[in-house]
């Protein structure tokens, strides 16, 4: 099959039982949207991207002047973002990482509070990494109108055409899902904030704060 004909295949995020998951891969190449370049303007720094892919949200924020690195296990990625510029390491979230408890704000976006498949360790992991003051930016998928969504966990792989590469665990978190994922991680939901033009949503968590119990939408 010639190299073109096999990128013209989409590549899809599949599960064990055959359904095809969210998965945005043009949006991990292209330039940050007018919407995130405001969205990324609120970021308090340093801000740590977990699963930054080619470093586009990275250097959108380097451009800001803001302090920001990227962590991504995939060597390719790795590459593609070393070579646009970003500071980016080659490592898991999971591995020692520099900075810990003095990360203002961690990224998880693009779906990527999936990592691991368990993302309950995921936040946890995220805690040990904020500054006292700080915020952990989840992405999360927004439910239907009147439907519950939670969060599910599955065994996953890409795809791409006839070629495929190796299973791993993966998971989806509804919005109505992160509050109950903050609070088992020592964390708590302080706001849900939509990107309403792209039809995506993130969730701001924090450190528990005496007197604040109500979630505000913005």
């Amino acid at each position: 099959m010639a190299p073109n004909a096999l990128l013209a295949d989409p590549l899809v995020l599949r599960a064990e039982d055959g359904t095809a998951l969210p998965l945005d891969p043009d949006r991990w190449h292209a330039e940050p949207s007018v919407d995130e370049e405001a969205f990324l303007a609120t970021m308090a720094p340093p801000v740590l991207d977990v699963g930054c892919g080619p470093g586009r949200l990275v250097l959108g924020l380097a451009r800001r002047g803001a302090v920001a690195l990227g962590v991504d296990p995939a060597p390719a990625a790795v590459a593609l973002a070393r070579n646009r510029g970003a500071a980016v390491l080659q490592r898991s979230v999971f591995d020692p990482l520099p900075g810990q408890g003095r990360w203002r704000t961690i990224l998880l976006a693009d779906g990527n509070i999936g990592i691991g498949g368990d993302p309950a360790r995921l936040l946890r992991r995220c805690h040990d990494l904020l500054a006292t003051d700080g915020t952990v930016v989840v992405e999360v998928e927004a439910p239907p109108p009147g439907a519950i969504s939670g969060w599910h966990h599955h065994r996953v792989r890409l795809e791409r055409g006839h070629h495929y590469g190796p299973w791993f665990s993966w998971a989806v978190v509804g919005a109505d899902a992160i509050a109950g994922l903050a609070a088992a991680a020592g964390l708590e939901l302080l706001r849900l904030h939509p990107i309403a033009t792209e039809g995506r949503w993130f969730a701001h968590l924090g450190r528990p704060r005496p007197g604040t119990r109500s979630v505000a939408v913005a």
